[in-house]
């Protein structure tokens, strides 16, 4: 199974205790992914459509326990008819009614991710989004995790609006929001281990880069000394350049700072930096004269 679908067992196993929570969690799942109707006798029918089992099963086990449906065929009618009314127009946002209380917008946002959302396996990425049918139902996701100080972001793709989240640090903060504990500290560990080893790498590249760096501009000083001495100019040098020169010959490896160590008197990196630099510019004029 992918993360996404990891996250969406442990969700669909969340059944909310109060009945507000569940309404909310319910109006979320009925605006993303279901639909009401009746059927040829006139009675009121309720579907979920494109979820998995699991996920019908729990649509099915909110309306059950949050209308008392199956206690009676008449209480069930009057259930499906109450529960129909209040969810209002299924094409706009939930009745904000329905999510005053902060445990109800947790509930809808995890109703909304088991209808219409989607997370990346955080070994490969961040990403996490809602599709939705309409911008009404992309605003009012993007204002309540906003609740959360998670921000959430949208853009229309074909003719969805989808709200997207790109930040690691956010998607496990809306993980942990809807209740997926145990999906949330996997995302974490994983996210952790993810970041150090871009770090890591990120810091190794730098140096190796450095030291191609260290190396190539060695190997350069080390071909305009030689070239210097060959020409028999080393001697007529000023002795700060003339030490230079020869501290070079003598430790090609040396890095800036320990090369200037071990001049009479030491001097910085910057002070052999700006010798060995002008070494070169002698070299490099005496190519360009010829002589």
């Amino acid at each position: 199974m992918s993360f996404s679908s990891d996250v969406k067992e442990e969700l669909s196993e969340v059944i909310p205790k109060a009945r507000h929570c569940r309404l909310a969690e319910l109006s979320a799942i009925m605006h993303f992914a279901g639909n009401i109707g009746a059927d040829s006798e006139g009675n009121v029918c309720i579907g979920f459509k494109g979820l998995g089992s699991s996920l019908i099963k729990k649509g099915f086990t909110l309306l059950e326990i949050t209308f008392n449906i199956g206690k009676s065929p008449k209480q069930s009618d009057e259930s499906f008819i109450s529960f129909a009314g209040c969810m209002g127009d299924l094409g706009g946002a939930v009745d904000e009614v329905l999510l005053k209380n902060a445990c109800c917008r947790r509930a809808f946002l995890r109703g909304a991710f088991l209808s219409a959302g989607s997370v990346s396996d955080p070994g490969k990425g961040y990403h996490l989004e809602f599709v939705c049918d309409n911008s009404d139902k992309a605003d009012q996701i993007v204002r309540i995790c906003a609740d959360f100080e998670i921000i959430a972001r949208k853009t229309v793709r074909r003719d969805e609006t989808v709200v997207y989240i790109k930040e690691g640090e956010m998607i496990g903060e809306l993980l942990n929001v809807m209740g997926a504990a145990s999906s949330y500290m996997e995302f974490e560990n994983r996210r952790i281990y993810r970041d150090v080893s871009n770090t890591v790498n990120r810091r190794v590249n730098c140096e190796t880069s450095n030291i191609r760096k260290t190396v190539t501009a060695a190997a350069r000083q080390l071909e305009d000394i030689r070239y210097l001495k060959d020409c028999g100019m080393l001697e007529r040098l000023p002795d700060p350049l003339r030490e230079a020169a020869y501290g070079r010959l003598e430790y090609p490896d040396a890095t800036l700072l320990e090369l200037g160590a071990l001049m009479d008197p030491p001097v910085g990196k910057s002070g052999i930096n700006h010798r060995l630099a002008r070494l070169s510019e002698l070299a490099r004029e005496k190519r360009e004269s010829g002589s």
